[in-house]
């Protein structure tokens, strides 16, 4: 899988729960099976997890940043973090974007990032000076490629047209909630811009955080996750028709539903890679089967119908 000059796995490894879900042991424990498996992309940001108490953010850039030193394996990774919604630095104006650069850096252990997203947009910096500094770390090398988190279409298209006019390095790729249970915002209302402009997407909440691997049932037990108040919500609505699709498909392959449900969604137009967290090595493992998992058609249709 490549994007940009980049060679990435099919699985990106979320990066939120280190420091959150999964204490710096555990975090080690999955990145490590997790490379193990062949894969070398992992996605974190400087806000992970600055909602904990006595949190700063940076915690998720530090447990990958100390992993990385101790395993020797920098130069086989490929990390991607982001900008601009760390309280402090939640803006995209040029000072803060180097300022949290140099920050991640640090915290990541490393001289360069390579791929560095805006993670949310600011409409309150002007566009082109938010790309004229996320052009100069391409130039330094500080930064390889650069990329959008959480933009509507319209700025979308409006950064990339920036970017084309004054010389500056593009946005080679978007981050967007997608999954088998949220599609329509993603499908109807970015997808033919990420299309259209030759990127592709990263779907993160890549699981719906956790619904699409059949731990969440109708009437079943209530499940310990700080995500499950927002995994159940999808009880409702076509949640349930998707999970008996998952199994049927699922069973039929031997596989997990998680599994599924990401080879449902790397087959998606534009998608080149979802992204998706593990909290221990036993929730990777559920997840793995998917590297190399091939749905056929009607399986994909199958699926397609439970969740339109």
């Amino acid at each position: 899988m490549r994007i940009g000059t980049l060679e990435v796995s099919p699985l990106c490894l979320g990066g939120n729960p280190f420091g959150w879900t999964a204490d710096e042991q555990t975090s080690f424990a999955v990145l490590d099976a997790y490379a193990e498996a062949g894969g070398n992309f992992i996605d974190t940001a400087d806000r992970y997890t600055f909602h904990l108490p006595g949190n700063r953010g940076g915690e998720s850039e530090t447990i990958i940043g100390r992993w990385l030193r101790s395993r020797g394996c920098r130069d086989r990774m490929v990390i991607a973090t982001k900008v601009g919604a760390l309280p402090g630095l939640d803006n995209l104006a040029p000072r803060t974007i180097w300022r949290a650069v140099e920050d991640s850096l640090r915290r990541l252990g490393t001289d360069h990032i390579d791929l560095y997203f805006a993670h949310v947009d600011d409409p309150g910096t002007p566009l082109a000076e938010t790309l004229a500094a996320f052009d100069a770390l391409v130039r330094a090398g500080t930064v390889r490629h650069l990329a959008a988190s959480n933009f509507g279409a319209d700025r979308l298209a409006e950064s990339l047209e920036t970017s084309a006019r004054e010389g500056f390095a593009a946005y080679i790729a978007l981050q967007a909630e997608y999954n088998l249970v949220q599609r329509e915002g993603y499908e109807r209302g970015l997808a033919p811009t990420v299309a259209g402009a030759g990127l592709v997407c990263l779907p993160y909440v890549a699981l719906a955080r956790g619904f699409l691997t059949g731990k969440y049932r109708p009437g079943g037990p209530a499940v310990d996750s700080p995500r499950a108040g927002q995994a159940s919500a999808h009880l409702n609505g076509n949640g349930p028709a998707v999970l008996a699709a998952l199994d049927e498909v699922a069973g039929a392959h031997r596989t997990t539903p998680a599994a599924v449900a990401l080879a449902w969604l790397a087959d998606q137009p534009t998608v080149a890679t979802p992204i998706a967290g593990a909290r221990t090595p036993a929730q990777l493992a559920d997840l793995l089967p998917f590297l190399t998992l091939r749905l056929a058609a009607e399986e994909l249709a199958r699926l397609n119908r439970a969740s339109a």
